[in-house]
């Protein structure tokens, strides 16, 4: 489609993605200079509704950011109040005291947010010092200059048929031409995925390592909800081989978080992400919670968890990939969105060092030296042998090992251990089918535990029919003549969204993959953990998807 031509815009600064990243990447060029022009491009129909994070909101970023925050009426509004952990079997639990948490595990004062409500605040304070942000605006490809490096994006096209065609009401488009482009798309976003090949970002960092997130919104009786409680948990139904756990956090207004992260290295193809959550609700110290009270909304998405080894280069010729798109998540902690706001000011302020410089479309090293050795990378380098600890001695040795570095390493800065490699992809990790158990799930109650498409429908998902699937397979034939038959395809079960599903015959014979996309919440699990890496998650026209109300 390089062909096409299109009109195009000039700005200083062209950033991709309104999130926490983004958003404080184009608040800081406007702190540093009111004058530089700066555009925020976003997928989602409006900020904030693709937008999904636990979350415990350290607030570190929003007060090296906009250190006045809580005057100007930020919702960070439930400080946490009381940290639980607990190790779950099947019936009972137990309690692991807080003093054996290393330090860095306190959650005093952080607050208990929605990350979707955090960002629509954030745009609101960027757009009143003159950054323009566009939503539903989807990002469809990169401009390059003549030299290699990025110029810009292509946003905003339409109206392109099923078949690749260009339909009657066909919109090209725009080209956005930056001095920089910021790309701030979260996890395995896909224009993230095409820079770090091209410029072969990754060739110095270990393999890139993900989790699946899974949240549900309840809305819980009066005498089950604990303002500022926050409750993790690891065990029971997951087990001890695959890494993982939950959390519950309750804000205001009876509201209670509930959720489940699955790490997507898990071998058993047979394991069912979505139905392990949807299980760990009935434990009894969480279904006494949620009992008498009603989901009101879900949502899934990729983590990233490789943490400081797997960081890939985060500068190329013409910009920067900013948050989740380099993998900035502290997965002990599970929070990442303080090291998002981080990054985003650290990009910004390395781009007006150079745009008043009179430079532009060269790499902006500073900032990715500044990402490793300033607060981002301390944050990250202490907890860095957690996740891989985890691959190789599953969550309980992890724990125990992982725990006693990091408390080692708050006492004496460094560790007995070096940096552990993590090993295989998440993709690479799934085991043969033939080679691991089934496992029965029980059946959804529609009171406590629900079905997957009824779930998604509190997604508020949309996509229209009349376009080209965003889910591309490079290899059609591959999910029934090799997936099925190798690894159970899979796709039928780590899509939290039931877009994958193989449909048979009344006999079952004819097995024949079916791809959903209308279902999608964009979580990008299939690009991920596909063990053939055959699935090409790509971005739909602008405005589609979830739209996550207070996620």
């Amino acid at each position: 489609m390089s062909e096409i031509e299109r009109e195009s815009m000039p700005y200083d600064v062209v950033i991709v993605g309104a999130g926490p990243s983004g958003l404080s990447a184009a608040i800081r060029v406007k702190q540093l200079d009111p004058d530089l022009d700066v555009v925020v491009l976003e997928k989602g129909s409006e900020v904030g509704a693709h937008i999904l994070s636990g979350a415990v909101l350290d607030p570190c970023g929003l007060d090296a950011l906009i250190p006045d925050w809580k005057e100007k009426g930020a919702p960070l509004n439930v400080p946490v109040k009381e940290d639980n952990f607990y190790v779950l079997g099947e019936a009972g639990q137990l309690r692991l005291p807080n003093m054996m948490m290393p330090p860095l595990m306190n959650n005093h004062g952080n607050y208990i947010v929605s990350m979707g409500n955090v960002c629509r605040w954030m745009a609101e304070q960027a757009e009143e010092m003159g950054v323009e942000i566009f939503p539903g605006m989807a990002c469809s490809e990169l401009v390059y200059g003549e030299n290699g490096e990025v110029k810009g994006v292509v946003a905003g096209e339409f109206g392109i048929e099923p078949d690749g065609t260009k339909g009657a009401n066909y919109e090209p488009g725009m080209e956005l031409h930056g001095k920089y482009v910021m790309i701030s798309e979260g996890v395995r976003g896909s224009l993230a995925k095409q820079l770090i090949a091209k410029y072969e970002l990754d060739k110095d960092s270990d393999v890139a390592k993900f989790g699946l997130g899974m949240k549900e919104i309840w809305e819980v009786k009066p005498e089950n909800h604990n303002e500022g409680e926050v409750t993790h948990t690891m065990g029971w139904p997951l087990g001890f081989k695959n890494g993982g756990g939950s959390f519950m956090y309750h804000l205001d207004n009876n509201q209670v978080y509930v959720g489940y992260i699955i790490d997507l290295n898990y071998k058993n193809p047979h394991l069912f992400p979505y139905m392990e959550f949807q299980k760990w609700k009935h434990h009894p110290r969480i279904a006494k919670v949620l009992e008498g009270g009603k989901r009101v909304a879900y949502g899934a998405r990729a983590v990233t968890k490789g943490g400081f080894q797997s960081m890939p280069k985060a500068v190329f010729p013409g910009g920067a990939l900013l948050g989740c798109s380099v993998g900035l998540v502290n997965l002990p902690r599970i929070k990442g969105n303080h090291n998002a706001m981080l990054s985003g000011k650290a990009a910004a302020e390395h781009a007006v060092e150079a745009i008043k410089a009179g430079r532009e479309g060269d790499e902006l090293t500073g900032y990715d030296a500044e990402l490793r050795s300033g607060p981002v990378g301390k944050d990250l380098k202490t907890v860095r042998n957690v996740a891989p600890l985890n691959g190789k001695f599953g969550p309980l040795g992890g724990l125990s090992i992982g725990g006693f570095d990091m408390w080692f390493q708050s006492i004496f800065k460094f560790s007995l251990l070096g940096t552990v490699k993590h090993g295989k992809s998440d993709a690479a990790s799934t085991g043969k089918a033939a080679d691991y158990p089934t496992i029965d799930y029980p059946k959804p109650d529609g009171v406590l535990s629900f079905d997957r498409l009824t779930n998604v429908s509190f997604s508020a998902t949309n996509h229209a029919e009349d376009q080209p699937s965003h889910l591309q397979l490079k290899d059609a034939s591959i999910p029934i003549g090799v997936n099925l038959p190798e690894y159970a395809e899979p796709a039928q079960r780590y899509c939290p969204a039931g877009v994958y599903e193989v449909l048979r015959d009344d006999d079952g014979s004819n097995p024949r993959f079916q791809i959903n996309a209308q279902n999608c919440v964009h979580c990008k699990t299939c690009d991920i953990k596909d063990p053939s890496q055959n699935i090409n998650w790509a971005t739909p026209q602008g405005g589609e998807g979830p739209n996550y109300p207070n996620m």
